[in-house]
Order: C-alpha cells, then structure tokens, then sequence
C-alpha cells in the first residue's frame, strides 16, 4: 500500500490564522458590550439607538476604507493598522466611564420592625426573588439617610446608641451598616422589601433595630456586597432624555464606533485580501473562513465563564479578563496577519467608474437587494434572538430562567462551532453544485423556515436544534455573498466591492432590521419572529421568480452571467482544486 502524506499550502496558513485569532479576539468582546453597556448605567432604548447608529458607521467605513487601500494599493497596511486599532478601541471601551447610578430606597418601620423597600417600577421579577431567598444568606448594605428628631430619638432609645442622645452628635444624616435575610426578602406590589434584622452604627456593636411606636419614614442611598441586591436597587441617576447631554454617554458612542470602525475595516478589507490570494479559487474561502467561527465560538464561550468566575462576590461583573483577553488575541493577530505574502497586484483607474457600471446591472441590483433581505432577517436574530429565549424561559417557571445563561451560551457555541464552522468547509463544494443563484434561494428558503420555528417554539429548550440552521443562514450566506462580490469585482476593486457590499448587508438590512424588529418585538413578541419568516419566504419565491425571467431576458455582463450559471464541473473536479489547500497525495 502506497504512503499517503498531507501537503498544506502554507501560503494560506497566516490567512487562516488571521481568521481565527481575529474571531478569538472580537468574540470575548462584541456578545458581551450591550450588557457592558447596561452596567455602565445606559438604559435599553439608550442601548438600542447606539446600536443602530454602528451599523450605519460601518456602512460608511467598509467602502470609504475599501477605496482608499484600491486606489493607494494599501490594503495589507490599512489591514495590520486596523487590527491594532481595534484592539487599543477595546480597552478603551473597557475604561469607559459610567453614568452615576442611584440607589435609593424607603427605610421605615413595619410591625416594630426595621424594614427598607425599592421605590414602585423595580425590575426584580418572583424568580429573581426566589433566587435569593433560595440563597439563605445575610447580606450587609450600607445606608445613608436622612434624619430628623424623630428618627434620632429611635436610634438613641431602641438602638442602644446612647451617644446620639445629645443633640450636638446629631446630624441630618444618619449612616449605619444593615444586615439582610435574604431569606425574608419579599416581592410585594412592583416593590422589593428587605427585614434589618441587625444594624451597626459607626463605632458601635450590632444591635437588633427595634421601632416600637415610632414613625420612622425617610429615603436612603444604599450599597450592599452583594451583587443580586444592589442590581435589584440600582437604577439610572438620570433619565434617558437627560444622557444624551452627559459626557459619559458621548465617550462611551465615540469609544465604540472607533471599535466598531475598525471591525469593519478588518472584515472588508481582509476578505479582499483573501479572495486575490485564492486566485481563481473562490470556492476556497470557506475553509480559511471556518477558523473564524472555530474562534469566535470557542472564546465568546470561555469568555462568559471567566467574567462570571472572577465576578464571584462582587458587587457588579468584571469584565477586565474578556477585554484584555480580546486585546491579546488581536495583538498576536497583528504578528501573524503581517506574515502575509501578497501584493496587490491588480491595478484600477477609476474606481467609481468601474463598480458604477456593477450597479446598474440588474443582475448585481436583485444580488444587494437579496443581501439586504437576508440583513433585515439577520438584524432581528442578533438583537432579539436572547430576548425571545429570555421570555420563554420566564413563561416556563423560574427553574428554566435559573439557567437562562447557560443556555444562550450554549446557543452561541451550536450557532459557530454546530452551524457556521461546517457550511464554511462544506461552502465551496455547495456553491459549486448548486450556483450562486439557487445557493441565494435556499438561504431564504431555510431562514424564513428558522424564523418561524422559533415563534412557535414553546420550550426554550428547542431553540437548540433549530440554531444548527445558522451554518446555512449564515455561514452559506456568508460565503456566497462574499465569493460573489469577489467574482464580479473589476481588477483593482476588490476591497471596494467587498466594503460596499458588507455595508449593504450590515448598514442597511442589519440596521433597519433591527430597528423594525424592536418596534415590533414591542407590540408583538415572539410573533415578530413569525412575520419576518414569511416575509423572508416571500422574497424568496420573489427571488426564484425574478431569476426565471431574467434566464430568458438575458444580461449584458458576461461576467454576471458566467456566475450565475449553474456550474458543470464535478465533485471529483472540486476535489482536485482542494488539493491546492489540502490534499493526500501519492
């Protein structure tokens, strides 16, 4: 029997590299900024209008960048520069200063006993109660409250604290450390009631906070260790109207569109990169592109771990092991992206002239309107995908919303490492057989059937098996579109194409997407998702039905047209082009 060993082209071994360190890199981050967001103090509508605001700098950023590196013939040094960019962005982010958080609760008696409750409107739910009577503990919070004669005569009579007898010790604001059963933690009316069972007054011992026959009503700013608590207590010092002229707010915008500039730059132009190092091969890209979502999967997973692991017995979650994880990640991208042998080689005169002439094709026409379809449908998984899980778990009773992480972590690792990672491999052998036309049918057909899976999902559970469909939604999408723009890009607009049609994609479809879907997500819930599904299986059969007139019709890019065709070779003929990637040989 003949030996058999493995040849890599080691060409291509930096580009896959890059892929992967690059997805190690941003995925610790980019899952976790929203809720970063939420802890600095910024509400959900603050959240939700930064967020639409990125994608349509991203738009811009993807071709302004593109046509810079075309026209300069630098793309390689845009494409290391961005990289560190990128990374210098996110510990920025990490640093971002927070909106003033306000913490304030009624402290008064009940029964003769010393009670504090949250002020009406408390996000806290019976789970998250539940889940802290559950814990059992006693939890010490510091108070500091206003104080008149009255409460002062309590202190001084029932909290054995003789020396604020005197009026001259007394202030008008008392401060003590509370110690809370979380056991007697009750939910009541949209309020959270605490019981003191036990007080310390500066320089004193604890003694039991006894009240009898006193009236004691007055409003206290509180922090308490435990991290439960003071979430359950905090809310914004400031309301949404009033952030948008605070400095934090515009720090923390700039800090992450500079972030968010930098991924465009990195995504757009290292793809062009990429696709002149296949060559004639673009039905490679997928296996360099799988060391993407083999990163982003693994680490965004690992990530969540350790933020929770080093946030043990903290007030709020530490962040800092995922932003400087993610910045090591890309620094090291940086080393192994500039051992990249290529040269831009193909040279353009007039870059608006010659991608001016791709937008007037019909064919290139129905391709951005196809990418922005898929963009819309995109936007409403990325945003509201958790939040669905979120509400299917709660209607399930609170032993479901206990494990309501673990599951949207487990979702993300089935999504890249169960979904895209293997459509990425198997994308050059499916766009070879099928053509990029009936490829562009099934991604429609295949994400309205997921979309409305999901809104008649009852168990959250379920959602598990449905997300393994994210390797066609996403990864062949993925794929496609990029090999397309690629193909049909004049010599010397590589990275313009790919710029513009990522900003088609994400600035467009992904923005409004989203935008429409929280209106929606608002009103309708999970049968938003149902909508968006038939809607994407009506464009879909739009789409078969525009493509059978156009087979007749006929086009005057023979470019387009040869790409649209459905391909002839065989598998035995794809096989022997990945041979150039990866192969046995005798």
């Amino acid at each position: 029997m003949k030996m058999r060993k493995i040849v890599i082209n080691k060409q291509l071994v930096p580009m896959k590299g890059h892929y992967f360190l690059w997805n190690a890199g941003t995925g610790p981050v980019v899952p976790y900024l929203s809720t970063y967001a939420r802890q600095l103090g910024f509400s959900s509508v603050v959240v939700g209008l930064i967020y639409t605001i990125l994608p349509i700098c991203g738009m811009v950023a993807k071709p302004v960048f593109g046509a810079i590196a075309d026209r300069y013939h630098c793309q390689k040094k845009i494409f290391l520069a961005a990289q560190l960019f990128t990374a210098v962005a996110f510990i920025a982010v990490f640093y971002s200063p927070a909106l003033p958080i306000e913490r304030v609760v009624h402290f008064s008696c009940a029964d003769s006993e010393a009670v504090f409750n949250t002020y009406p409107g408390s996000q806290a739910d019976e789970c998250t109660i539940a889940d802290i009577q559950a814990k059992g503990s006693t939890e010490r919070c510091r108070l500091d409250c206003e104080a008149n004669s009255t409460i002062w005569a309590t202190v001084c009579e029932q909290w054995n604290a003789p020396q604020y007898c005197s009026a001259s010790n007394q202030t008008t604001r008392l401060r003590f450390t509370a110690e809370v059963a979380s056991s007697l933690t009750e939910l009541f009316n949209g309020t959270v009631v605490f019981r003191v069972e036990n007080v310390s007054l500066p320089d004193s011992d604890w003694v039991r906070p006894l009240c009898p026959n006193r009236a004691i009503s007055t409003s206290c700013s509180v922090d308490c260790d435990s991290y439960d608590l003071n979430d359950i207590i905090g809310r914004p010092g400031v309301d949404d109207g009033e952030v948008y002229g605070l400095y934090q707010f515009w720090v923390f915008l700039m800090l992450m569109i500079l972030g968010w500039l930098g991924q465009a730059v990195v995504v757009s132009v290292g793809d062009a990169i990429c696709f002149e190092m296949l060559g004639d091969k673009p039905n490679r890209y997928g296996y360099q592109r799988l060391y993407g979502s083999l990163g982003w999967g693994i680490f965004s997973f690992l990530a969540g771990i350790m933020i929770d692991a080093l946030s043990d017995g903290r007030a709020q979650k530490n962040y800092i092991s995922a932003f400087y994880m993610a910045a090591a990640f890309l620094v090291l991208d940086f080393g192994v992206s500039s051992r990249l042998q290529y040269t831009q080689k193909k040279l353009v005169t007039n870059i608006v002239r010659d991608v001016g002439r791709l937008l007037v094709d019909v064919r290139i026409v129905v391709y951005l309107i196809w990418c922005i379809t898929v963009g819309l449908c995109t936007g409403l998984i990325w945003q509201f995908l958790f939040w669905l899980i979120e509400d299917l778990a709660k209607a399930q009773g609170c032993d479901s919303v206990s494990v309501v992480k673990t599951l949207q972590g487990v979702v993300q690792a089935i999504q890249c490492l169960g979904g895209e990672l293997p459509f990425f491999f198997l994308s050059g052998w499916i766009l070879k057989k099928l053509g990029h036309v009936h490829t562009m049918s099934l991604v429609l057909f295949v994400l309205g059937v997921r979309l409305i899976l999901h809104s008649i999902i009852v168990n959250p559970w379920w959602i598990l098996p449905v997300e393994f469909l994210n390797g066609l939604t996403f990864g062949l999408f993925f794929a496609c579109m990029a090999s397309y723009a690629s193909i049909v890009a004049p010599p010397g607009t590589e990275a313009t194409m790919q710029g513009m049609v990522g900003a088609v994609f994400e600035g467009i479809g992904v923005s409004v997407g989203s935008f429409v879907a929280g209106l929606s997500y608002q009103v309708y819930k999970g049968l938003t998702f149902r909508y968006f599904g038939f809607g994407s299986l009506a464009m879909c059969v739009l789409h078969i039905f525009v493509q059978y007139l156009l087979k007749f019709k006929g086009n005057s890019s023979e470019n387009v047209k040869a790409i649209y065709s459905a391909p002839q070779d065989t598998l035995e003929k794809v096989q022997e082009e990945d041979q150039q990637e990866l192969t046995l040989v005798d």
